[in-house]
Parts: C-alpha cells; sequence; structure tokens
C-alpha cells in the first residue's frame, strides 16, 4: 500500500491518495502502516475508496470505520460534495462529523486544520 508522510507544524500525518482501497485487507494494511511509522493520524482521499465504500449496503465501510476506531486511528475523509449520493450516505456523514475519530472534509486544507490542532 503506497502512502505518503507529511510533516506540518511540527505534527506528522500519513496521506493515502494513491493506492485504491478496496477490501478489508486494504484496511488493515492502512492500520499496519500507522503502526510501522508511528503515526495515528491518517489522510485518505475520497477517490481512492473503491464504488463498495460508497454502498452502505456492502457494509465495507462500515467495517473499516470499526477497526480504525478500535486501533485508535483518527482519519479525516477527503471526499467531494457530488460525491456524496445518497441520502443514508448525507446522513453517515453528518453523525461522522460529531465524533472525534473521523471527519469527512472537503479539501486536504480542512483536513489539515482538523488532524493537526
Amino acid at each position: 500500500m503506497k502512502y505518503k508522510v507529511i510533516n506540518k507544524n511540527d505534527k506528522s500525518y500519513i496521506l493515502f491518495d494513491e493506492t485504491k482501497i478496496c477490501s478489508e485487507g486494504d484496511i488493515l494494511d492502512i492500520i499496519s502502516a500507522t503502526f510501522s511509522e508511528n503515526i495515528s493520524e491518517i489522510v485518505i482521499e475520497g477517490n481512492t475508496l473503491s464504488e463498495e465504500f460508497y454502498d452502505l449496503k456492502t457494509k465495507l465501510l462500515g467495517m473499516a470505520l470499526q477497526k480504525l476506531i478500535n486501533y485508535h486511528v483518527k482519519v479525516a475523509f477527503i471526499i467531494e460534495k457530488d460525491r456524496i449520493l445518497s441520502d443514508r450516505f448525507k446522513e453517515l456523514v453528518l453523525e461522522i462529523n460529531k465524533g472525534a475519530n473521523f471527519r469527512a472534509c472537503s479539501s486536504i486544507e480542512e483536513a489539515e486544520s482538523w488532524l493537526l490542532r
């Protein structure tokens, strides 16, 4: 799994913006990267998520969120507004943004502002 370590304002996060994330195994690879880099904050570009993540019926996103919570990984998803297709997905984004572990952001700047505060 390809990723970049970004250092900004004496803090670091891992950026996943190239490799397509398609399965539970990919989520485990992401978690593994956080352990190997000793960084628990990550940014995931929405375009790297497969269509299955946006279809809540597959339960892939729910499984991913649960694993990330279990391993104490703080995640900012960068998702363009037009990418949020279903009403259920919009509801999920609203709920995600209420918590302290996940945030759906519209830009890298917004994600960094939330993660690196």
